[in-house]
């Protein structure tokens, strides 16, 4: 059944990262600046918690994958199908993601260990990517009132004021960008485990580990492991995949 649409807002117009820039994505081969991921996964997100309610926010899980750009002004429609248990909701042509509720127990914090953040940032490339590197420690407090990347939606929800999944995912990308410095590039896919809702206020600490760093079809691709604390226990895990390098336009690699 689909929700409400959504008319799709480029959060990221302004951002370091250039694929979110018209003329620079045109490059690329695409019509626009991309909304990012994370911002997609928000519009599907929500979705999700109507469906599960907020419980999800707790002990929600959901796999979601990008296969085609949404761009600002779109008019987004979300679809959403339950069975056993499971919620499929997807964007057409655009996103999908499957999500459920789960009863897993919480990762070991302790399994993720902390670094300083470099300073300055190395150039993004293979040596910095490598499987197993342990990524700098973002530390932060949650402002909901300052993040835009669930626009339109809110930030927050319910009374509770708790942090719409996209706020929470683009941690997952903001630990990616202070650790190095990277040319245009695109959120792939995500898989995303929740423990705990993160509330506006919350300080919060993340952590990251390189996973996975290769090539396909001409695209570098970089997976990480990204765990996001609060009070000392994990309220998120995050499998998330980018391509670091995306191939140029023209190449046949």
């Amino acid at each position: 059944m689909p929700t409400a649409p959504i008319i799709a807002v480029n959060t990221a117009a302004e951002s370091e990262n250039k694929i979110h820039d018209d003329r620079v994505a045109a490059q690329y081969g695409f019509r626009g600046g991309l909304v990012p991921g994370v911002t997609v996964y928000g519009y599907l997100a929500a979705a999700v918690v109507d469906h599960f309610g907020e419980a999800w926010l707790e002990r929600g899980a959901m796999d979601v994958r990008f296969s085609s750009p949404v761009y600002e002004g779109e008019e987004v429609h979300v679809a959403i199908e339950a069975h056993d248990g499971h919620a499929a909701a997807e964007i057409a042509r655009r996103a999908s993601g499957l999500a459920w509720l789960h009863d897993d127990p919480a990762p070991d914090a302790v399994a993720f260990t902390e670094r300083p953040l470099p300073d300055p940032r190395p150039p993004a490339a293979h040596e910095v990517f490598q499987p197993g590197t342990v990524l700098g420690t973002l530390t932060s407090r949650l402002d909901l009132a300052q993040s835009p990347m669930s626009a339109p939606l809110d930030p927050a929800i319910g009374p509770r004021r708790c942090a719409q999944p996209a706020v929470v995912l683009a941690l997952a990308n903001e630990i990616l960008v202070r650790n190095a410095e990277l040319g245009p590039w695109i959120h792939a896919a995500s898989e995303v485990r929740n423990f705990r809702a993160l509330h506006d206020g919350d300080e919060i600490r993340v952590r990251a580990r390189v996973a996975e760093c290769y090539e396909r079809k001409g695209h570098e691709f970089i997976v990480l492991e990204v765990v996001i604390l609060t009070v000392g226990t994990v309220a998120t895990l995050v499998r998330h995949t980018a391509i670091w390098r995306p191939r140029a336009l023209g190449s046949t690699t």
